[in-house]
């Protein structure tokens, strides 16, 4: 049995946070190039899978992830380039097939597509759309999106995107058909549109027990069983904050206050409670979200998560907010290095 084991980011730029106090922010410039040597580590010790999300604000420095993993493309060999996600309903499908295409053209085949409605919605006043069609927009676009990675030439109705009327849409993937997938924190709708679609699908668990979400991946897998899908063929996989470390205490320590500057920010923005340790504390525990610790503490974490909710891909978001590029790269290093030896054999034996 094989887990694949990966990373994601949304390539936090805010204050550098650390025990002795806040740091300037780098860059948005330098925070980019920092995000390709990442990959670059990643692949160089046998990661799987790479995500990069879509922002367009301040304290966050990637707008487009494409441009981003075309960059990295060039100089890694082995790892899958994925978004993470693309904001598909305040995009047009043309052009996201098309970057996606060229990027596994520069990939060697090694192209993904993550796709989600967004949690954030600053991408929807800035092109022109209405949250008012927040669910329309996704469910046409994605229908968009798939026939185009099925069909050369494409003959399109819309009715919130353009008609398309037998034109051929270039480049094409070197892989038969993209892989994409559905990204969704939770909500029931989108286990539903994934499993009718037969399309993977990524949990983004950040808060709260990993094991409710088997409800959820119950839910993708009798619905896709329904719609004549081989739910034994559909790939789940989750995401989670976590960064790891020699030691428990080490990590516990290093990766507090980025987590806590990172939180509070939307906590102001949708009325969350303020974070303390208590709450780190308990995410970091057995029933908690977070995969913060030496590598033996974040392999058993991972393990336990992968066997309950029967994944086949487990990504780790790294890190959440900012904190000192080289402590990134050991927390990549000792991914790739300790933990993954650990699950990798404990699935091999299974």
């Amino acid at each position: 049995m094989k887990i694949e084991l990966g990373l994601t980011s949304f390539a936090d730029n805010t204050a550098i946070q650390s025990e002795s106090g806040p740091q300037p922010a780098i860059s948005k410039a330098e925070r980019i190039r920092n995000i390709v040597e990442e990959i670059e580590t990643a692949d160089q010790y046998g990661l799987d899978i790479y995500g990069l999300g879509e922002h367009h604000r301040q304290d966050y420095a990637v707008s487009d992830p494409v441009s981003v993993l075309a960059a990295a493309a060039r100089t890694t060999e082995h790892i899958k380039l994925s978004s993470a996600v693309t904001v598909l309903s305040s995009d047009d499908p043309v052009r996201v097939y098309q970057r996606f295409a060229t990027l596994d053209a520069l990939s060697n085949e090694r192209a993904e597509i993550m796709v989600g409605r967004g949690s954030f919605i600053e991408s929807f006043p800035l092109f022109g759309y209405q949250l008012n069609d927040y669910e329309a927009l996704f469910e046409e676009k994605l229908e968009l999106l798939l026939r185009i990675n099925q069909h050369e030439v494409v003959h399109w109705q819309g009715r919130l995107t353009p008609s398309i009327d037998g034109r051929a849409v270039y480049p094409r993937a070197e892989q038969t058909s993209l892989p994409i997938w559905i990204a969704t924190g939770g909500t029931p709708e989108s286990s539903l549109r994934a499993g009718a679609l037969g399309l993977p699908i990524t949990y983004a668990i950040i808060g709260g027990d990993p094991k409710r979400f088997a409800r959820n991946v119950e839910m993708y897998r009798a619905i896709a069983r329904s719609n004549g899908h081989d739910p034994n063929k559909l790939a789940v996989a989750t995401h989670s904050w976590g960064y790891v470390a020699e030691t428990d205490e080490e990590a516990e320590r290093e990766f507090y206050h980025a987590v806590k500057v990172s939180h509070d920010q939307l906590a102001k923005e949708r009325g969350w409670p303020a974070y303390d340790l208590n709450a780190y504390h308990r995410e970091m525990g057995p029933r908690g979200a977070l995969y913060v610790g030496s590598p033996e503490t974040v392999a058993k974490k991972i393990i336990e998560t992968v066997e309950t909710l029967g994944l086949s891909r487990f990504m780790l978001h790294t890190p959440v907010g900012s904190i000192p590029h080289e402590r990134t790269l050991r927390s990549i290093k000792l991914f790739a290095k300790r933990v993954k030896p650990i699950v990798d054999k404990y699935f091999e034996d299974k």
